[in-house]
């Protein structure tokens, strides 16, 4: 028969074992590789990994030269907890968990203003996932890896990923959308593989992820329809599984009625009152703005964005404090975000001065003719003497 013991030394050899089995109930290492975004099976050793939960400690590991770390920690490896990953040279990646034994990878800095990178990371099965972007002319996927400034930089068959597609200069006026078909599902249409896939992607401009997409649960298909990027470069959430019933579908008219598909209209906030949630971050972050607090500036509005993707103010904001930090690449994708959601009195003021901003990054750049375009596109907002000169030093410098 157990007998409990009693006294003081007992007590605590009790409390002592007691916290132990609560610590361990939790405490299952959290092993994740970590791999490069644009090399096959290129492993990243010195990465440092961090596993984080609101109100809890975080714990943090460098990866190896596998590319692996485990992390153990008091809390729960679900969907409360955050994945952490940064090592110089590349954009930090942010993942909300379950994350034990998953691969994910990082993406290298992108230089070009007009770039863009998406990754594909997703689980053990389907072991098949592929990515594929269309756009007048071209489908960019595993049978044509290349296309007009695009190209699958890494294409994955045996699960995890990563499967990248990077856009090396998005073409004005031309719609491009992103999609993930499961090959290894092809001949089901009605598969919710896909839908327990637990795929992943983000979205990467120069050195920051702007977006993550998380497949959708409980559904049957296997197509899931991500994202758009519109003639004006508005990044467009899609975000919904539909079916083909082959990949080579995927070239005719069924895949490209996508084209002219709605964005997603599903609600980004997840609190009681997501909308003064978001308004309370972003005044944060204008007050960090003021006091030249620039990293948490940006940290707060995206936070608020988050909550509210709808919110122009906040886009508008991150525009400013992007530009100010000198990552020029995301002011641009801020600004073009806060031009899509400008509306009210204010509407063109806020889409004159966004084009304006742009057109200074690209005249910085050495970009004319892409600088004379938004220069006169913010002068056909506003009438504004400054917008004037900035279209005639274009005229000087011979762009078109």
């Amino acid at each position: 028969m157990f007998r409990i013991p009693t006294g003081r030394p007992a007590a605590r050899l009790l409390a002592a074992l007691l916290a132990t089995a609560a610590f361990g109930a939790h405490a299952a290492p959290v092993n994740v590789q970590i791999l490069s975004a644009t090399v096959k099976d290129r492993r990243i050793d010195g990465a440092t990994v961090t596993l984080q939960r609101n109100g809890e400690q975080s714990v943090s590991g460098v990866t190896n030269a596998q590319g692996q770390v485990a992390l153990t920690s008091a809390f729960a490896d679900d969907a409360g907890a955050l994945l952490i990953v940064k090592k110089a040279g590349y954009s930090n990646l942010v993942v909300k968990c379950p994350c034990a034994d998953m691969t994910y990878a990082i993406s290298p800095v992108m230089n070009n203003l007009d770039g863009l990178r998406v990754v594909l990371n997703w689980g053990a099965r389907p072991e098949d996932l592929d990515s594929h972007v269309v756009f007048p002319g071209n489908h960019v996927y595993f049978e044509s890896m290349r296309g007009a400034d695009a190209m699958l930089d890494v294409d994955d068959t045996d699960g995890f990923g990563p499967e990248t597609i990077t856009l090396n200069r998005r073409h004005v006026g031309e719609r491009y959308v992103y999609a993930v078909h499961d090959y290894t599902d092809r001949a089901d249409p009605r598969t919710p593989r896909l839908s327990r896939s637990s795929a992943k992607v983000f979205v990467y401009v120069g050195q920051t992820l702007v977006k993550t997409y998380y497949v959708p649960l409980q559904q049957t298909g296997n197509l899931w329809i991500v994202f758009a990027i519109t003639p004006e470069g508005e990044i467009q959430d899609l975000n919904r599984i539909t079916s083909v019933v082959s990949e080579r579908r995927l070239q005719g008219p069924e895949f490209q009625g996508v084209m002219d598909a709605p964005a997603s209209t599903a609600p980004a906030a997840t609190g009681t009152d997501g909308s003064a949630d978001a308004q309370a971050l972003n005044s944060r972050g204008e007050t960090a703005y003021r006091a030249g607090n620039l990293d948490e500036a940006i940290t707060l509005y995206q936070q608020a964005i988050e909550i509210d993707a709808s919110y122009g103010q906040a886009y508008s904001n991150l525009g400013l404090a992007f530009q100010k930090a000198g990552r020029v690449a995301e002011a641009m994708w801020a600004n073009r975000k806060a031009i899509a959601l400008a509306d009210g009195p204010t509407a063109a003021r806020v889409r004159a001065s966004s084009r304006y901003n742009n057109g200074r990054i690209y005249e910085d750049a050495g970009q004319w003719d892409d600088a004379a375009r938004e220069y006169r596109a913010a002068r056909a907002e506003a009438a504004n003497p400054v917008y004037d000169k900035a279209i005639e030093r274009m005229r000087q410098k011979g762009a078109r």
